[in-house]
């Protein structure tokens, strides 16, 4: 990423003013992989680095690597935690959250995360992953039932109008809760979550989705039969790529699909008990029982009019 030349002295005078230049080696180790600072500046390994030169170097290199963000996350683990055992107090830490707020950026407290915010554009990596970065995600999958008979038995313009209506309703539940929709294939989406209360939210996104195609199906739609619908959430590590192909090779997108295509019935979402366990108490009560199907277990809700599940 790219960031104004005040942030960039900024970052550096915190860099060289909270930490000395073993330290700033330390942090670019832990955010480069085999970091040398030594081969990176061009500085012949026998003469020392200042520290106000190794925090200019290392700004340069996150800068290149696409690491900004990870790297003040890090600092302001830093200043929380500690590192192996001493105190570092990172100073100015105010001043360069105002400079990356400036630049369009959140903090998250919950995840210890930046992401962006959400104004204009919207991103699919919230304008901060990188490509081979893996963190934990919840993911949120739909699948159109009978797709290929609804587009067979329906005039091109109601399908197209439909499943247009469809994508805003999903939209507007995964980016409120500040997820993103990574693809719509044909018949179906898959959408993320990584920010705040990340399972609660992908589930909440979810059940949402169910109850405004219920209406929907009753009040709007064009098409010769009701619009129904697969659901899952499944959660676990991740890494994130740019490339679909690539991004579709993680062992959780796997995973998801096999629960939504063999554990999910019409007009019903079924959440794995990795996420569920982690979704707040009064949600939880609105799902069914626990069900196992080759070593998932899941629970699942659907919308019944005048039943509590």
């Amino acid at each position: 990423m790219k960031i104004k030349s005040a942030l960039a002295s900024l970052s550096v005078r915190v860099l060289y003013e909270s930490f000395n230049a073993e330290m700033l080696v330390r942090i670019g180790k832990l955010l480069i992989p085999g970091y040398d600072i030594h081969a990176r500046s061009g500085i012949p390994e026998n003469i020392p680095i200042t520290a106000q030169t190794a925090a200019s170097q290392l700004l340069k290199d996150v800068l290149v690597e696409g690491r900004y963000l990870q790297l003040i996350e890090l600092l302001l683990r830093i200043n929380r935690e500690g590192f192996m055992g001493r105190e570092y107090p990172v100073c100015y830490l105010r001043e360069l959250l105002k400079g990356i707020a400036a630049e369009g950026y959140l903090y998250d407290s919950t995840s210890g995360l930046f992401m962006e915010r959400g104004e204009g554009q919207i991103t699919p990596h919230w304008g901060r992953l990188i490509e081979g970065e893996e963190l934990q995600f919840v993911l949120f999958r739909l699948d159109i039932v009978q797709n290929s008979l609804i587009v067979r038995d329906n005039p091109k313009e109601r399908v197209d109008q439909a499943y247009g209506e469809l994508r805003e309703i999903v939209h507007k539940a995964v980016y409120k809760r500040m997820g993103r929709v990574w693809a719509w294939e044909g018949d179906g989406a898959i959408g993320a979550f990584l920010f705040g209360n990340k399972h609660t939210a992908a589930v909440c996104a979810a059940m949402e989705v169910l109850h405004e195609l219920f209406f929907y199906n009753r009040l709007s739609n064009p098409l010769d039969r009701p619009l129904q619908l697969r659901l899952a959430v499944h959660g676990g590590p991740l890494k994130y790529s740019f490339y679909s192909d690539e991004l579709k090779r993680n062992e959780v997108i796997r995973e998801i699909g096999e629960i939504e295509a063999s554990c999910a019935k019409p007009d019903t979402l079924v959440v794995s008990e990795n996420v569920f366990m982690d979704v707040d108490r009064i949600i939880q009560d609105l799902f069914g029982p626990l069900a196992s199907w080759k070593g998932y277990k899941t629970r699942s809700y659907s919308v019944r009019v005048g039943e509590s599940r």
